[in-house]
């Protein structure tokens, strides 16, 4: 059986019990593609997976691989499906059963993918996914902003917030965000319209400002504090789970169904993909790359993510 080079870990962790490995090469299903993966991410999902903390639900059967989104082009077509061709540059997420993406090759089915945007690389695509992707699902379809809301976004300055930002600017709405000191005219670059740094500027300073009609919060700690700051009407998306008194409250928020304050796990398909391919080859939103690693480099880039002060993605090169 071919083999291929993948991102792997023989047990939970620090960064170091990550490795490049080989592993068999997939094949496409009749209901699947394989894709020849160029680049994917490290998103913060995945520390938590390496580290052990979503222990009880992954198990400890290894080795394991990491990985949940992906540039590149199409490798095979399974025989029922229609409207993708071999050579096609796509992106896509492989789906929470999907495997890992930080590898040559990955097969998945063909609502998990679509068409790159036109005009970007591998590299500068595959770090619009995940944010581009949650950005769009918090800002449109949980807080349902429109035109002229106030938005604050926490944690701007990283893979996730650096394209929520942006995403807000190209629907219309006015953004406050908050980011570590050394980010702040970075942020600005964004196009955010002022923002402060979290150290220095929590919710009592912001509670001088006019209320918002939407939080998306990457960061997603003190929830009932930021809560307070909403108008009648807003809401507060988490995007993250920041400790675990969050997430009792985010759990009990969707038990009661808060219109307040909500939680969401990504899970996006083929829809959203090519919205936000439309928001990319429009202009409105571009990529960040903080860092590109190469596969064997893949501990060193779960280390820099770790250590915070990101601006954009760090992305892992596969081709």
């Amino acid at each position: 059986m071919a083999q291929m080079r993948a991102a792997r870990f023989d047990g939970y962790g620090a960064p170091e019990v990550l490795y490049e490995g080989r592993v068999p090469r997939p094949e496409a299903g009749p209901d699947q593609i394989l894709v020849r993966v160029h680049a994917s991410t490290v998103n913060g999902g995945e520390l938590m997976l390496r580290s052990g903390r979503l222990s009880p639900l992954t198990g400890r059967r290894f080795p394991k691989g990491i990985g949940i989104d992906f540039a590149g082009e199409v490798a095979a077509v399974g025989a029922e499906v229609s409207g993708l061709a071999v050579g096609d540059r796509v992106w896509g997420f492989v789906g929470r059963t999907g495997g890992s993406a930080t590898a040559e090759y990955v097969a998945v089915r063909p609502d998990r993918v679509s068409h790159s945007p036109e005009g970007l690389d591998s590299v500068e695509a595959v770090s619009l996914t995940a944010g581009g992707t949650t950005g769009i699902t918090a800002l449109r379809d949980k807080a349902q902003v429109k035109p002229g809301d106030r938005v604050l976004v926490r944690g701007a300055s990283g893979g996730v917030g650096s394209v929520v930002v942006q995403l807000a600017k190209a629907m219309g709405t006015h953004v406050t965000a908050l980011a570590g000191a050394r980010n702040l005219d970075f942020v600005l670059g964004l196009g955010t319209d002022e923002v402060f740094d979290y150290a220095t500027t929590g919710p009592e300073e912001l509670a001088r400002l006019e209320r918002f009609d939407a939080i998306i919060d990457i960061v997603a700690t003190d929830l009932p504090a930021y809560r307070r700051l909403l108008t009648p009407d807003g809401r507060l998306v988490a995007v993250s789970i920041g400790s675990f008194a969050s997430l009792s409250r985010l759990l009990w928020a969707t038990v009661t169904r808060s219109r307040r304050m909500g939680f969401f796990s990504g899970n996006p398909t083929t829809a959203l993909f090519s919205d936000l391919a439309g928001y990319a080859e429009r202009g409105e939103v571009r990529p960040v790359v903080d860092t590109v690693h190469e596969l064997a480099e893949i501990a060193d880039a779960h280390r820099a993510l770790e250590a915070g002060g990101v601006r954009g993605k760090h992305v892992i090169r596969l081709i």
